[in-house]
């Protein structure tokens, strides 16, 4: 896979300090900016490599491991898909996303540990209550859900993309109940029960003290100002929607590639990165999903990535109903012995990960031989850099690892 030309550490990197002198910013934030400018660079330190073929010789840096960085999402996700695999089950999936209104995005953002567990809440309890429904499925479902909080141009878009298999296991669990073929669950339903769950439980979280009202919020803080937010609201109509099933396992597992280990923006959608500016390619759904690019300042285009950066310890991936991680084994045991015909999906595992830029693949680039070894330790020492880290982050990686080397 060709390298990008820019990556988001170079905006980091270039930008970060500026960014930081203008804006206030969390201490997630900054462990992330920092990590970000560090990754796979000599400040954390790696390993050479010698071939024991034609004794080339290469440095092959630590990755940051960050669950916002970029770069350091293909090794996790592939590891992440060979475990789903063996859950998938011989039916067809659907696809079902639940997205908040545009008038709760600004109080999301102030309280996102809260207000994206409410999410994850409103809307697992939304599929399991109406797929439970006799007059619907009567069954109990199981699924996984993916919380993304972007749109296209890293404006907040909070949302969940759900995968669902089209079926569930009976209440006497002694069967298993089939569902429709080209429809899952009635949209209209899901979006108004979710609607409501979701206005109940920030009603709650409203009465018992537990919202934060900074800034320009401050006008919705006293309780009148606050239940014309809730009224608005419930006149809003709430966004739920049912794409058409997936082809097969196979179809599931390169959809869930794309989507559960995705951060805010790829590198390989940066165009350029010069004068203060960068320029980004996206897609513009209102336009048939028309490519088109955007510029903007550094700085903004950094405070737009940072609002995406999640509370520490808060899950983005959950599972639910049968593949809830308690019981998962043992139901999905189930599920396959009710379904006619359904053997071991083994076979149906994903291919093996492409390599990720920076990690080894025992091939020697020079002589082409699986020959590579590890020959030497570079321990990380970024923390003998003298603050500001930004400045010594912007060198090069073989002068990063001079200024480090102090023996």
């Amino acid at each position: 896979m060709t390298r990008p030309r820019w990556e988001l550490a170079d905006v980091v990197r270039q930008y970060g300090a500026e960014y930081l002198k203008r804006y206030t910013t969390s201490v997630a934030q900054r462990r992330v900016m920092r990590a970000l400018q560090n990754c796979r660079t000599a400040v954390l330190g790696g390993h050479v490599e010698t071939c024991r073929s034609c004794e080339h010789r290469q440095i092959s840096y630590n990755s940051c491991r960050n669950r916002h960085c970029p770069k350091c999402q293909g090794s996790a996700c592939a590891q992440w898909m060979q475990q789903r695999a063996t859950e998938l089950l011989p039916v067809p999936y659907f696809h079902v996303v639940f997205t908040l209104p545009n008038l709760l995005v600004d109080l999301t953002l102030a309280n996102p540990r809260l207000m994206y567990g409410m999410l994850f809440r409103a809307a697992s309890q939304t599929l399991l209550e109406v797929a439970a429904d006799p007059r619907h499925l009567g069954a109990e479902i199981g699924f996984l859900a993916v919380l993304h909080t972007w749109g296209q141009t890293l404006m907040p878009h909070p949302h969940l993309h759900c995968v669902v298999p089209s079926g569930g296991l009976a209440p006497d669990r002694t069967r298993w109940v089939a569902g429709r073929a080209d429809f899952f669950l009635p949209v209209r339903v899901l979006s108004r029960l979710f609607r409501g769950k979701f206005l109940d439980l920030l009603r709650q979280a409203f009465a018992a003290g537990k919202l934060e009202f900074p800034g320009r919020l401050a006008s919705v803080a006293d309780p009148q100002s606050f239940k014309r937010l809730l009224n608005r609201s419930v006149r809003t109509e709430w966004v739920v929607y049912a794409r058409p099933p997936f082809g097969g396992p196979e179809s599931v597992l390169k959809y869930l590639a794309r989507y559960t280990h995705r951060v805010a923006i790829s590198n390989s959608r940066l165009l350029n990165v010069a004068d203060g500016q960068v320029t980004f390619r996206y897609k513009d759904y209102a336009q048939g999903s028309r490519k088109r690019t955007m510029t903007l300042a550094a700085t903004e285009f950094l405070r737009r990535f940072l609002q995406h950066v999640l509370p520490d310890g808060l899950m983005r991936i959950r599972h639910y109903g049968f593949l809830a991680n308690r019981f998962r084994a043992e139901k999905i045991a189930l599920c396959r012995g009710l379904l006619e015909g359904a053997g071991p999906l083994s076979e149906k595992r994903p291919r093996a990960a492409s390599p990720v830029p920076g990690e080894s693949s025992a091939i020697c680039p020079s002589c082409g031989q699986a020959a590579l070894q590890r020959s030497q330790e570079l321990h990380s020492r970024w923390e003998r850099l003298p603050a500001p880290y930004f400045v010594r982050a912007s060198l090069p990686a073989s002068e990063l690892w001079e200024v480090c080397d102090t023996s």
